[in-house]
């Protein structure tokens, strides 16, 4: 009687004992997950809305009313700085410098708008010296005074930033307080955001905040 073949010789190799099979069921299977995730993440968070500002109008540094009628339509980003203060406001103004050149691209569809926490003191001249010291373009970047107690208000109850005097000496600079936020505002005059102007990170992300209220 003839020997029967041996099963084990008859059998074809199973593909799933290569280990080619399973590096490509492996990448297979990666690939698959990526797609799923990409396709279940949802599209970008809208910025967050936190509060519509109150109606202002001050004074620019050329001497004319500026305010939120003539911003409206248009984003912007706001600061709060004074032209005599010796401690963050240089940094604070440097970086309002930066984002006019980062943002350049966008011209006057972009404010930005630099309010003086000491008015008193700095009268339209001296607003337009300082911003021609930091190389403020007149078309997109304006500096505001006005009456110390409508601009407080408006600092304090309107962009909820802090603002105020230790003392009622005009001569001490060092009772003046603020705070060194940089608020963003869109074309409806609603606040979308608040970022630590000393914080890199929080500055970067202000800069893609920005792209994304100026887009069309």
């Amino acid at each position: 009687m003839s020997a029967q073949p041996s099963a084990l010789a008859s059998s074809p190799p199973r593909l799933s004992r290569h280990p080619a099979f399973w590096a490509a069921l492996t990448v297979l299977v990666a690939g698959l997950a990526v797609l799923a995730v990409g396709l279940m993440s949802p599209a970008s968070e809208p910025l967050p809305k936190l509060g519509a500002l109150p109606d202002f109008t001050f004074t620019r540094e050329n001497g004319t009313p500026w305010g939120l009628t003539q911003l409206r339509g248009r984003p912007f980003v706001a600061n709060f700085i004074f032209t005599r203060c010796p401690t963050i406001c240089p940094a604070f103004t440097r970086r309002m410098a930066h984002v006019q050149k980062q943002t350049e691209a966008a011209g006057p569809a972009l404010q930005l708008v630099s309010f003086s926490v000491d008015p008193t003191y700095d009268t339209p001249e001296r607003l337009a010296e300082y911003a021609q010291k930091h190389g403020a373009n007149p078309a997109r970047w304006s500096f505001l005074t006005g009456d110390y107690a409508k601009l407080k208000d408006t600092v304090v109850q309107g962009f909820k930033i802090s603002m105020g005097r230790e003392t009622l000496d005009e001569a001490d600079v060092m009772g003046i307080f603020h705070g060194n936020h940089f608020v963003l505002v869109d074309a409806a005059g609603e606040i979308r955001g608040y970022y630590d102007s000393s914080d890199d990170e929080a500055f970067a992300r202000m800069l893609k905040d920005l792209d994304r209220l100026a887009a069309p």
